[in-house]
């Protein structure tokens, strides 16, 4: 039987790029490997046909050669070191094959199965941690320096983080004989995967520390001096390197991370940069105008002054009076928010001097005057 064009068999034209003879093979190799094709007895031949094509394809010298003579450049003496058959038919048998196959085999599964890299793994790097801390607004707004307590896994100092016990030497593990890393024949693959005895660290302990246990640490509350911006709100993280988990067995260890949490006031509200303060504030001082004190988130007092017939929900800003930015970029405003207030519990004498005064204030609302104008219309178009 009379074999394919190489071309044809990976769907490629020929002067294809090797990076596009690279690309073809691989899509071929997912379509018509045998795991995938359990029910297709024609997908096994076709997969070594293409493993055959791509051994030639990839190598420039085996290419140039099939370019010019075709596949009797491989055949009665022509040379050119091209695949021999191998048992089944297999171009190149199974060691041609994992020749071509480890080309793409780390494309196809990453280092999900450790690809070809081999060797074994460092020591394993220590967890981040994550501290969560609730300050008030005006420490954010200040700054502060405090100490938190984090329980955590520090080095062993008896081992000095080795594992091992006395100044004794981790030893190479004989599973792996140091590498990390296993290997097993499953059909066509070679696959490596993480050493069970050793988990890939590639060492035992045969004598491992009585204080940790051979892990190299041991758990401990620490006491770390943190400095704390000005400016930070919820949801602000800080990072201290290397103040996280320590490693296993002299690992390197993992970070710190802090959580700000800035606590509701009962004044101010934030948002960002600036402050809001409601005030509430007298009808007469509202409608005759006056000035008021209102306190700053510094605790400091700022005189505002009420301009005549203001309403509720009034806003006058306070340049420089908000929250410092986190990085240095300027402070913040506050907002004062007037809330007029309506009197309450109010004295016979007082409700008189009210209805005198509403019974002279016909041209003193505006506003009110407007509204019922429009409603009155509102009813007279129903009405028509």
């Amino acid at each position: 039987m009379s074999k394919g064009d190489y071309y044809d068999t990976l769907g490629l034209s020929r002067g294809a790029s090797a990076e596009e003879i690279k690309k073809a093979y691989r899509k071929k190799a997912k379509e018509l490997h045998p795991d995938r094709n359990k029910d297709n007895p024609e997908a096994e031949a076709k997969f070594k046909e293409a493993n055959e094509a791509y051994e030639v394809l990839k190598d420039a010298d085996k290419k140039a050669a099939y370019d010019r003579f075709g596949h009797a450049a491989f055949e009665g003496g022509m040379g050119g070191g091209g695949p021999r058959p191998g048992p089944g038919g297999m171009g190149g048998g199974n060691a041609d094959f994992a020749s071509a196959f480890s080309d793409v085999f780390d494309d196809l599964f990453g280092d999900f199965m450790g690809g070809r890299q081999g060797g074994r793994q460092r020591a394993a790097r220590g967890a981040d941690l994550r501290y969560n801390l609730r300050v008030t607004l005006e420490e954010a707004y200040s700054g502060l320096h405090k100490t938190i307590n984090v329980p955590t896994s520090v080095q062993c100092e008896s081992c000095k983080g080795s594992g091992a016990e006395g100044g004794s030497e981790p030893t190479a593990c004989p599973t792996c004989s140091g590498m990390g890393k296993v290997r097993a024949t499953q059909g066509f693959f070679t696959v490596e995967r993480t050493c069970p005895t050793c988990s890939g660290l590639g060492q035992i302990i045969k004598n491992p520390c009585s204080a940790c246990g051979g892990a190299g640490r041991v758990q401990k509350d620490r006491a770390l001096s943190v400095n704390i911006p000005a400016g930070v709100e919820t949801g602000t993280r800080i990072r201290l390197a290397g103040e996280g988990e320590a490693g296993m067995r002299g690992g390197p260890p993992g970070d710190l991370y802090i959580f700000i949490e800035v606590k509701p006031h009962e004044i101010f509200t934030r948002e960002g940069a600036e402050l809001q303060c409601r005030v509430p504030v007298s009808m007469t001082v509202a409608a005759l105008g006056g000035d008021i004190e209102v306190p700053t988130i510094d605790g400091g007092r700022s005189r505002v002054k009420i301009p005549a017939g203001s309403q509720s929900g009034r806003q006058m800003r306070l340049r420089g009076k908000g929250m410092p930015a986190l990085r240095g970029a300027g402070t913040g405003d506050m907002y004062i928010e007037l809330a007029v207030e309506t009197p309450v519990n109010l004295t016979a004498r007082q409700k008189e001097l009210l209805r005198e005064f509403e019974d002279l204030s016909e041209d003193n609302n505006p506003e009110t005057k407007s509204f019922f104008s429009s409603v009155k219309s509102f009813w007279d178009s129903m009405k028509g």
